[in-house]
Order: C-alpha cells, then structure tokens, then sequence
C-alpha cells in the first residue's frame, strides 16, 4: 500500500500503457481497436518524453496527467472571464467596461436594468454633479483645434482618438479596420513607433505619426534620424500630427526589440529596416539628451513637417525632469502644439511585470501635474494635453476633461471595438481573434469592412453619450467640465469634491509674483530644475530639506 501511495503519480502512464496494451491484443478481434492503440500508444510516448526531458519538473512526477495543468493555464483568462470573473473585477478591463464597448459597437442596446452594480459608498467612488436645468446638445462632433501661434497646419481633432498601438503589434487587417473606422468617424488614428504602413495608407484615415527613439520611417540605415526621410513621410497629407515618443505607460524608461524572426516584408517596409535583423527601439533618443535639445527638435520637425502640429508623449517619472522641459520651452522660445499624457495604467504592448505595475504616474495625477505646471509657467493655453490610460466611456473622457485634458486617447477599448476578448495573449503572437498577430491565418478573424464599422460606431456612440452626460451637468460642450463638476469618495463616510481633489494652482505662480507658501513644494520643485539637463543639481539623502521661503510682507 505505501508502494501504490508513494508512486501514485505514476497512476495516468500506467493506465495508458495498460489500455495501449489491451487494445493491441485486441486488434485480431476487430480493426477498431487499432484507433485506441495508436491514441493510447501515442500517450506512451508522451509519457516516456515526460520522463526523460529535463524542462518540466511537474512532467518528470506527473507524466502525462502534468499536460492537464499547462492545457488550463493556456486559457485561464478566458475561464476567468466566463466563469470565476464579477462584472466590476478589473483585470485589467471589467467585464462591464468591456460589454459597454462590445454594445456600443455593434450598436446594440448599451442599458441597464435594476440599477448601479458599484458600490457607491467605497472609497474610490467618483461621481458627477448634475444640473436641475439639463441641456440638450444637438451637435455629437465635438472638436478642439491643436496648433499654437508657431504652427501653420492646425488639426481640428475630435475628442476621442485612437492611440498608439504600431503594425507589427496589430495585424494588417487591424490596422486597416481601425484606420478606415476613424476615416469614416472622423477621428484621428496614431501609428505608434512602428511607423506608417501600407495598411494606414489604404484605410485612409487621418494620422497622428509618432517617432518614437527607434525613428522608424525616418531613420538613415545607422538606425539615426533622417531629416530628409521624416520631411517626405510628414508631407503625406493624411499626416496631420507629429507625436514624439519620450515614453509610454505601458513601460516608461524601457526600450523594446522586436526579433528578426519576427519581422515580414511588410513590417520591414513600414519601419525602414533591413530584413533579417534584430529591430532595436532604444529606451532614449540618440538625436537629443536635454530639454533644450528636445525642444529643438520639435521646432526641427515642425519646420520639416511644413508647420504640422508637433508634440510629444511621455507617463510622468521624475516631476523635477518635466519642469526641466517647461523651463527649456521657456528659455528657447520653442512651444509644443501638445503634450500627450500616458498613465502607467495604459499599455496594449507587453511589458515586464515590474515596469507594467509599479513603474510611472497614474494618468489622473499626471495630467493634474502636467497642466498645473504649465498653469504655474503661464503657458497653457498655448499648448493643448491629450490623455491616455483606460479611458472607454462618456464619464472616463468627461472626468479627463475636467482634470485638464483637452482631448482623450484610447487604444484598449478600440481593441475591445474590433472584438478583442482580453485573452492577454498579445505577445504570443496567438491572438484568438486575430487583433495582435502576424499569423496570416489568425488574422483573417478580423473582417475588415465589419469591424471597421464597429470601430465608427463605437466612437459615434460614445460621443453621444458624452453629449448626454454634458447636458446632464447643465453645460453646452463637454470642454466646460470643471473639477467641481465631480466628487469623490476619499473613505466610508467622507468625500471631497474635484476641486479639493485636483485643484487647478493660480495662472503663472511660478514665474511671476510673490511664493505661495502652500506650494512651496511646487517651488522648490521648480528651483531644482534646468533648461539645460534632466540631471539633478544634487541627490538628497533622506528627507530633502526646503529651502527657506520668502514671504511677502
């Protein structure tokens, strides 16, 4: 009996090679028995396999049976989402969040009976205040015109845009669907690091090009920038805007390769690279090092592009870095026409663990830093903030909308419009509906003409939505949402509203006038910042000690 406990394990080969056996001496009887004797048989071996490869632990104890568990972890995702997984569980979409967008783009009913499923007195709760007098808003296209007083192209761009997600993430037929959804929408479309692909030109769609530090589509064959080739790439008119990439939620401060195995024809021809080689994104820009130097790269490509709007991106890191690129706008004289700001709860790419999880701001903080720090330099209103990270309903853009962003971008939930199920196996290149993959065969799930029009349709309502919700707070455009307009739960029994929670600091308080002592930590921030580096003037250890403050008198 201790022989048969301790060698149980064994228990699944050993029933294999039994069956195997019986059915062998059961083939004179009838031919049948010969499809369990190769089935069996075929265990056999896979057992035997098990046993001598050195891989698997779980296999060398488990012969055969072992296979079960790895079977189960391959769509463990999808069990938790059609079995295990509530309606407001977020990993990292709820099944809420996603239905809204699977409804709105097929343009099926979007209501829900019975009432609210949140549990409106948790801590984190937000919600809006609205109007006794609502209006009603006729005109859905809302818009904002992106292009300060050096830029001779503005784009007037629609409130709700794709983001970044580049070819070679996305399949041929994704990029073409999304790209001819935002075409027939009216929205706009960012490539991504991976340049403009044959995909993006026949969908037709308007463009936001990013050039990211790989300089994909304007690179010399070094891998450096190309003025030439980013001139005749910007000139396209399909090209509305330039977005330079400094980082992105997903990974900020994390470089990326794709391998040669990977890249096809296509691929190669979209980026610019040589076939057969290790396709590199470096985590920095070669062609700048400090917040001058970006800043004239930004007039170098505003000039190159024929005056386009031209700005960039990044997931906020070190504050003091950021201030750093406001005094350089200042001292140069050299403003970006925007500033896309990416919360590190954004990503559609893979990521290390760490840098997925603990690494860059949540896109509310971010936002609220980055527009108050150009409030304080007295020059937002020159340059215009898009937002990103998990931005899918009328609420997610009108509570961006009144933190400080101008327009909003979402990359994720125009997934979810294509039919992304949230298997999170995008770097498998296994995707099971076709989205994140370069399998010829896989990609034919997505039927372009269909999914094209899901992506429309989700944006058309969605927009419509927003119009509501805009009319429930009293307001004639989604643009004149305030802080205030929201409130939040802080505890239990306490809440505080938008203003308290992300205020908006006084126009020009960091440059003009007397020190507010309630923001001396603002102050000081902006002291220990230079137009001339991203290094710091010194590396406090422990407590950083603030200087004295001048009080007016």
């Amino acid at each position: 009996m201790k022989f048969v406990i301790e060698y149980q394990r064994y228990a699944v080969l050993a029933l294999v090679t039994l069956l195997a056996v019986v059915s062998l001496l059961c083939v004179p009887f009838s031919a049948w028995f010969w499809l369990p004797a190769i089935v069996f048989g075929a265990l056999v071996l896979v057992g035997i396999h098990d046993l001598r490869q050195s891989r698997h632990s779980i296999l060398r104890n488990y012969p055969v049976s072992g296979h079960i568990r790895f079977i189960l972890e391959s769509f463990r995702p999808e069990i938790r989402q059609y079995m295990i997984e509530s309606d407001h569980d977020e990993v990292p979409f709820s099944r809420q969040s996603r239905g809204l967008v699977y409804q709105r783009a097929k343009g099926a009913e979007d209501k829900r009976p019975f009432g609210t499923i949140e549990n409106v007195y948790a801590s984190g709760y937000a919600w809006l205040t609205h109007s006794v007098s609502p209006t009603v808003l006729p005109d859905k296209d809302f818009r904002v015109r992106v292009g300060g007083s050096q830029c001779k192209q503005p784009y007037d761009a629609s409130l709700y845009n794709i983001s970044a997600m580049s070819f070679g993430a996305l399949s041929g037929n994704a990029i073409l669907a999304l790209n001819k959804g935002a075409k027939k929408g009216g929205f706009a479309h960012d490539t991504g690091e991976g340049s403009i692909s044959r995909y993006h030109r026949q969908g037709g769609g308007d463009l936001i090009y990013q050039v990211a530090s790989g300089y994909f589509g304007c690179r010399n064959e070094d891998g450096t920038f190309s003025a030439e080739k980013f001139a005749e790439t910007a000139a396209d008119p399909q090209v509305k805007m330039i977005e330079v990439k400094l980082s992105q939620g997903a990974k900020p401060g994390h470089g990326g390769m794709l391998p040669a195995a990977k890249i096809t024809e296509e691929i190669a021809e979209a980026r610019g690279i040589p076939m057969g080689m290790d396709c590199i994104s470096p985590a920095a820009h070669r062609t700048f090092s400090t917040p001058i130097g970006l800043m004239e790269f930004i007039g170098q490509l505003r000039d190159l592009s024929g005056g386009k709007p031209v700005g960039f991106k990044l997931c906020i890191g070190h504050r003091r870095e950021f201030m750093c690129i406001v005094k350089a706008m200042l001292k140069t004289g050299i403003l970006p026409d925007f500033i896309v700001v990416d919360g590190k709860e954004g990503g559609t790419g893979a990521a290390p663990v760490e840098f997925a999880n603990r690494v860059g701001m949540p896109m509310h903080e971010g936002l609220t830093f980055v527009h108050n720090a150009l409030r304080g330099a007295g020059i937002r209103n020159e340059i215009k903030i898009g937002a990103a990270g998990k931005i899918v309903s009328a609420f997610d853009i009108a509570q961006v909308l009144a933190l400080g962003a101008d327009w909003c971008n979402a990359a994720r939930g125009f997934m979810f419009a294509l039919g992304c199920i949230q298997a999170q196996s995008c770097h498998t290149n296994k995707c099971p509906v076709g989205i994140a993959t370069q399998d010829p065969v896989r990609q034919r799930a997505v039927d372009v003409g269909d999914k094209s029009e899901r992506v429309a349709r989700f944006h058309h309502n969605t927009m419509h939505a927003l119009a509501e919700i805009t009319g429930a707070a009293g307001l004639s455009d989604p643009r004149n949402f305030m802080p205030y307009h929201f409130m939040f739960r802080q505890k239990d029994n306490e809440f505080l509203d938008g203003n308290e929670m992300y205020p908006y600091l006084p126009e020009g308080f960091l440059v003009s006038g007397p020190e507010i002592p309630e923001l001396s930590d603002w102050h000081s921030r902006w002291d220990r910042s230079f137009a001339e580096t991203f290094a710091p003037s010194e590396i406090p250890f422990g407590p950083f000690k603030k200087r004295e403050m001048v009080h007016s008198t």
